[in-house]
C-alpha cells in the first residue's frame, strides 16, 4: 500500500474546506439530483418485509433485467451464457474486481497516459503492474505504442471512452482495433462507459461488446453516478465473460456482499426514467462546455486545450514552470477556485490541470470561469 498514491480528490476537497467560498472545478459530479422515479422506487424498498436482509452478490434480479434490457437496446450489448453481469457498489469497485479476477501478481495492465488514478491505483494494490502507454498530442489512443507495449505478462488492455481526465472520444475503429489486438494476443478488454451519453459536437460513443465474438474477452464497466446524478449511492455495473463469473462471484462476495440494496432500488427507478432524462439535463452541460471554452480562449498561448468532445473535462496544457500541484494550491488559496493537477493523471512534465464542469450551471460557471482565468492569467506570467 506504500507503493499506492495518495487519491487526490480528497486533496483537493481538504483544500477547499480550508478556504471557504471556494469553488469546485474539481471533482466529476452532474449538477442535477436522480430523477423522481428512484425516490419512488426507495418507498417499495421501505414497504418490502425482507427488504434489508442480504440479497444475491450479483445484484437483485429486477436490475439484472433492468441493466441487460438497458445493454441490449442502448449499447447492442447482448446479455446471455457467454457472459455475467453483476452490479457493485460503483464502476470503481468493477474495475477492481476485474483487475483481482484476471490478474496474478506481477501480471501487466496497460493503461493510457493520462489514466483515470483509480484504475491505476487498483492495478497497483492487486500487486500487478501498471503498463503506461503515452497517448498522442491529442489524447487519441496511440494504437502502435499500445502493440508494442504488450509482453507476455500483460492481461489486459484498459480504454476509457468518453475519458475521464482527458475529455477524449475514442473512434470506433481504433476501439475495434484495441479489441482485436486483444482477440490476437489473448488479452482482456477493459473498456469504461461511464460517460456514455455525455459526447458533443457530433462525436458518437462506441461499445466494443457490441462486436460479434468478443465475450470471451471483453469486459464493460458502466456507472450511474455521472448519468443519473447517483454518485454516492454506489451503483455500477459490470459485463464480464463468463469464465470470470466464479472469480466475481469470490471476490464481490468478499469486499461488499452485495451492492446497497436501497440503492438498487432506486435504480430501477433510475432506468425506468431512461437516459431521456440525462439527455434532457444534458442541454445545461453543453451551456456550460460553451462558457468554458470561450473563458478558455481568453488566455490565448498561455495554455492549449486539447480536443475534448465527451465526459465533462478539459485537461488543458499550462505553459510555467510551476509544478501543477502548487498551481492547484494557489489557485484554492489566491482566487477561489479548485482544479485537479494532471500529475495526478500520470503526467510526469510539464503543468497540465484538469477542469471539471459537470456540476456547473451556467450561472456557477461563469464566476467559477472568471476565478480560474484570473488566477491563470497572474500565476502563468511569472
Amino acid at each position: 500500500m506504500q507503493a499506492v498514491q495518495t487519491p487526490i480528490i480528497p486533496v483537493v476537497a481538504d483544500l477547499i474546506r480550508r478556504h471557504p467560498g471556494t469553488i469546485s472545478l474539481g471533482q466529476g459530479v452532474v449538477y442535477y439530483n436522480p430523477p423522481p422515479q428512484a425516490e419512488a422506487r426507495i418507498a417499495e424498498f421501505l414497504r418490502a418485509p425482507d427488504a434489508n436482509k442480504y440479497k444475491p452478490v450479483h445484484g437483485i434480479p429486477q436490475l439484472i433485467d433492468a441493466f441487460s434490457r438497458k445493454l441490449a437496446q442502448e449499447n447492442n450489448i447482448p446479455v446471455n451464457a457467454d457472459n455475467a453481469l453483476f452490479v457493485t457498489a460503483g464502476s470503481n469497485l468493477a474495475f477492481a474486481s476485474a483487475v483481482f479476477a484476471i490478474t496474478d501478481p506481477g501480471d501487466e495492465i496497460i493503461l493510457q497516459t493520462p489514466y483515470y488514478f483509480n484504475h491505476e491505483m487498483a492495478v497497483t494494490m492487486a500487486n500487478a503492474r501498471p503498463v503506461l502507454v503515452s497517448t498522442l498530442a491529442n489524447y487519441q489512443l496511440d494504437l502502435e505504442a499500445i502493440r508494442a507495449a504488450v509482453t507476455p505478462k500483460t492481461k489486459a488492455i484498459v480504454t476509457i471512452s468518453p475519458n475521464n481526465p482527458t475529455g477524449a472520444v475514442y473512434p470506433e475503429a481504433d476501439l475495434r482495433a484495441v479489441n482485436a489486438l486483444c482477440a490476437e494476443r489473448g488479452l482482456y478488454h477493459i473498456h469504461d462507459e461511464a460517460y456514455e451519453y455525455f459526447t458533443y459536437d457530433g462525436a458518437r460513443h462506441f461499445s466494443p461488446a457490441s462486436m460479434p465474438n468478443t465475450a470471451a474477452h471483453t469486459l464493460s464497466l458502466f456507472s450511474l453516478s455521472k448519468a443519473y446524478g447517483f454518485a454516492s449511492w454506489r451503483i455500477g455495473f459490470a459485463l464480464v465473460p463468463a469464465q470470470l463469473k466464479e472469480s466475481m462471484n469470490k471476490i464481490l462476495d468478499t469486499q461488499q456482499i452485495c451492492a446497497p440494496v436501497i440503492s438498487q432500488y432506486a435504480a430501477i427507478g433510475a432506468l425506468e426514467a431512461g437516459v431521456a432524462f440525462c439527455r434532457e439535463r444534458l442541454h445545461e452541460t453543453v451551456k456550460v462546455r460553451a462558457l468554458v471554452m470561450e473563458a478558455l480562449s481568453k488566455l490565448g498561448d498561455l495554455i492549449e486545450v486539447p480536443e475534448a468532445r465527451g465526459a465533462f473535462y478539459f485537461l488543458i496544457r499550462a505553459r510555467t514552470d510551476l509544478p501543477p500541484m502548487q498551481v492547484v494550491e494557489r489557485l484554492v488559496a489566491q482566487h477561489g477556485v479548485a482544479v485537479v493537477p494532471g500529475s495526478a493523471f500520470g503526467l510526469e512534465h510539464g503543468c497540465a490541470l484538469r477542469i471539471s464542469y459537470g456540476a456547473l450551471t451556467s450561472d456557477t460557471a461563469a464566476e467559477g470561469m472568471r476565478r480560474l482565468i484570473d488566477g491563470l492569467k497572474l500565476l502563468l506570467r511569472r
